[in-house]
């Protein structure tokens, strides 16, 4: 699978031009290292997600020692993530943060929708693109 092309370069000023893995949605996300704690952005039209900026590479650490397929599964906060899907790995306990890398209450869902493609972008992972239950392995 080839890597995608990426536009931008992950500042506010130049925001990474992305789509979702259906391919049905443009966002933008972009590095705030400033932030406490430093936070990946994505910005949804008007709508603004942040999330722990390390999730790029605990992510892919996490996607490497499985070493398989593993589902989006990308859900909004206030619905359940499916069991073993990305979605439910960014919400646990069990992660490296010890719970949600999303940051802003009643927005940090969505972990399986919008990070899965930057890391595809930074040739980190495989994202597949279907029209939904989508999956993602680390390369």
């Amino acid at each position: 699978m080839a890597k995608p092309k990426i536009r931008g370069s992950g500042t506010k000023e130049k925001p990474w031009v992305l789509k979702t893995p259906s391919g049905s949605s443009e966002f933008l996300m972009y590095r705030d290292e400033a932030a406490a704690p430093p936070a990946l952005v994505c910005q949804v039209g008007t709508t603004q997600l942040r999330y722990h900026l390390r999730c790029i590479e605990d992510l892919h650490a996490m996607l490497r020692t499985r070493g398989d397929w593993m589902l989006l599964g990308s859900a909004d906060e206030q619905k359940p993530a499916p069991a073993g899907s990305v979605e439910a790995w960014g919400r646990s306990s069990k992660n490296p943060v010890g719970g949600w890398y999303g940051l802003k209450k009643g927005l940090r869902g969505r972990f399986g929708m919008y990070v899965p493609p930057l890391l595809e972008a930074l040739g980190l992972a495989e994202v597949e693109h279907n029209p939904k239950s989508n999956r993602m392995r680390a390369l």
